[in-house]
């Protein structure tokens, strides 16, 4: 499954348009290579996705073409959520 597809039905990020800007802005690691919106994932994969000053690292468990809201959250495990310091602009 194509990696923007997998983040809009896993819900990770709410619409697939923004799920294919966040990977082509470089902001997702598909086993720690930066992946571009088609890069195929499968169960087992780890993310990487950047949410503003957010890390969150999540395993892909599974995966459907079409998801209920309630069965969502069981497509990915996540492993690891850091926030990012900012850093000074002076």
């Amino acid at each position: 499954m194509r990696l923007d597809k997998f983040l809009k039905v896993s819900r990770l990020i709410k619409r697939r348009t923004m799920a294919k800007e966040v990977a082509d802005q470089g902001r997702v690691l598909v086993n720690g290579l930066q992946a571009k919106a088609g890069t195929p994932v499968k169960p087992g994969d780890e993310l990487t996705i950047q949410f503003g000053q957010k890390d969150v690292v999540v395993r892909v468990e599974r995966m459907e073409e079409n998801a209920r809201k309630e069965d969502a959250a069981t497509f990915y495990t996540v492993l690891k959520e850091t926030r990012r310091e900012q850093e000074d602009l002076f």
